[in-house]
């Protein structure tokens, strides 16, 4: 058992950077503050770590961050001297100490003899993954917390193939990290050594030029209103120089970006929380845009994998939710590769389990599958690997909710860059044909129901929150109820035990890998997954409901969110 005292007291007594000491020396005589630092290191999964800035084993920091390069290290060690020299490529975004982090990556795997290549500017985590890919890297550490507030960053590790890593490769490095005596004691080299004796590349303008160049073949459509005006904002972010090369190369002339927002800067200073979910993210977009008169919002979060976009709706403009996003981009690349004879009949798309219906819908109208995933891109990338190889479907597009797509497997994982080209292209051509993608959407839903969905997300901080989280699903699970909201239940599914079970009691398995989620399945085709959050403090509530107007739909949504939150 860990003396959390003795712990902090033996950071306090090693020759820490003057940050970190003063960091340690505020807090000494708060010893709940104290237990928070050091209960327990950054946990690390198959989403990477992630976690606030500061000194102590449960914050991300120099150390903590040379324990994970450090499992990494000897994971790959393991492999071979052919895995040392495939080497890893390392990316990071604008958040504090990014730059710093991957730098410590690299003199940790250097001092491993493992090659390392790494961008000398911010870049996109899709273009990490690319990177890996086009350089048959062993595999791939981006130092992001991706929309995260400030104070956090972030260490997600990526196979050779590109994807975010799979449970036995995170479980693996795990056991390495768990072996280390000492976590002052890791061995790292100088850059500069690193540099002369060849076993440290510096990434520039050459891979964004293949990037840019695989992120053209998206093109479908040039009979589309170019001259349509946009407004983009990477939200302080490393989506700028690709996004805005890939719209002028794309062929849009006006294109205006938010000046403001275009700063690389991790205090991320003009908005509270840089997501591009979050309405108050687009308050400055939405200022210029109603300056220049754009028809089109466009925002990436700082690591640019995810996308948010506003609509033109009279005066003002409304954002997309991810769930209606996909559902548009969906039906605008299946309509396309209708329309040009390139729709295959095996076709499928991947969406994940507490993602609308409306996308299996649209699919199913065009004769194309549509197979559910657990949340987290790691798993629809492991579904493209998976029929690449068998050839039982074609990947035609993969989405989650949360503002996650992917259209072209030249990346895999969740890529907001190639989906920003599309979504222009796509809103150009809805106004060629004098409609917006709003009344697209609506559209869709005269045609298919109306869909809402809605996601609350409640904090639990801390030891005693984590605790008391785990306690809200197990009661849940000990006691399932028979109706929600006066809907009777149809079906619960535990993706922890495998087990889907339906009102009359009879079962089957769910074949996917086991997680800690719960999901209930009203006789109305409502639903409602319950989901602790792998990357943050949270357990996360999904709804979704459908009606046959949009007023039958939102009562339904709002009749559910009231049993819950």
């Amino acid at each position: 058992m860990v003396n959390i005292r003795e712990l902090y007291n033996r950071w306090i007594e090693t020759n820490l950077p003057n940050y970190l000491a003063e960091d340690l020396a505020s807090i000494a005589e708060d010893n709940s503050l104290i237990e928070d630092r050091f209960y327990q290191y950054v946990s690390f999964g198959t989403g990477g770590m992630r976690g606030v800035l500061g000194a102590g084993t449960n914050r991300m920091n120099l150390y903590t961050i040379r324990r994970v390069a450090e499992g990494l290290a000897r994971y790959i060690e393991s492999n071979g001297e052919a895995a040392k020299k495939r080497g890893v490529v390392i990316a990071y975004d604008t958040r504090h100490f990014s730059y710093e982090f991957a730098c410590e990556t690299a003199r940790v795997l250097g001092a491993h003899g493992i090659y390392s290549y790494v961008y000398n500017e911010a870049r996109p985590t899709p273009q990490l993954s690319f990177t890996v890919r086009q350089l048959h890297a062993y595999a791939g550490v981006v130092i992001t917390a991706s929309h995260n507030p400030k104070q956090y960053n972030g260490f997600k590790v990526y196979g050779e193939d590109g994807a975010q890593l799979t449970p036995q490769f995170a479980n693996d490095i795990v056991a390495h990290m768990e072996n280390i005596e000492d976590i002052f004691s890791i061995k790292v080299s100088e850059l500069e050594q690193l540099e002369q004796q060849g076993f440290l590349t510096w990434l520039g303008s050459n891979m964004d030029t293949t990037y840019l160049d695989h992120l053209l073949t998206l093109k479908d459509n040039e009979n589309i209103a170019l001259d349509m005006k946009l407004v983009y904002t990477p939200l302080h972010g490393a989506g700028l120089v690709p996004v805005l090369e890939g719209l002028q190369v794309f062929g849009f002339q006006q294109v205006h970006i938010v000046e403001q927002q275009a700063i690389q800067d991790g205090d991320f200073p003009t908005v509270s929380y840089p997501n591009p979910e979050e309405p108050a993210a687009f308050a400055l977009a939405m200022e210029l845009g109603k300056e220049v008169g754009a028809d089109l919002l466009l925002a990436t979060d700082p690591d640019a994998d995810r996308l948010g976009v506003a609509v033109k709706n009279g005066e003002d403009y409304e954002l997309l939710t991810g769930n209606q996003l996909g559902a548009l981009l969906l039906h605008y690349l299946l309509s396309t590769k209708q329309l040009n004879g390139t729709l295959p009949d095996n076709g499928v798309v991947l969406k994940t389990i507490v993602t609308s219906e409306l996308g299996a819908m649209i699919a199913k109208q065009f004769g194309v599958a549509t197979v559910n995933t657990l949340t987290g891109f790691k798993y629809i990338a492991e579904k493209i690997a998976e029929y690449e190889k068998t050839g039982a479907y074609s990947y035609l597009f993969g989405y989650e909710e949360s503002y996650g797509y992917l259209i072209e497997t030249f990346v895999r994982d969740k890529d907001a860059v190639q989906v920003a080209l599309k979504v222009a292209e796509m809103a150009a051509f809805y106004a060629k044909n004098e409609q917006t993608l709003l009344d697209g959407l609506h559209n869709l839903y005269r045609e298919y129901g109306f869909f809402k969905e809605a996601l609350v997300s409640q904090v639990f901080e801390g030891k005693n929150g984590q605790e008391e989280m785990k306690k809200i699903l197990n009661n849940l699970r000990q006691d399932v109820p028979q109706s929600i909201g006066g809907v009777a239940l149809r079906g619960f599914e535990d993706y922890l035990t495998g087990l889907s079970t339906l009102a009359d009691g009879t079962t089957k398995p769910i074949v996917l890998p086991k997680e800690n989620v719960l999901k209930f399945v009203l006789d109305d085709g409502s639903w409602i997954a319950i989901r602790p959050s792998g990357t943050e403090p949270k357990c996360k509530f999904y709804f979704g409901v459908v009606g046959e107007s949009e007023e039958e739909a939102s009562e339904k949504l709002k009749r559910l969110q009231a049993v819950f939150v």
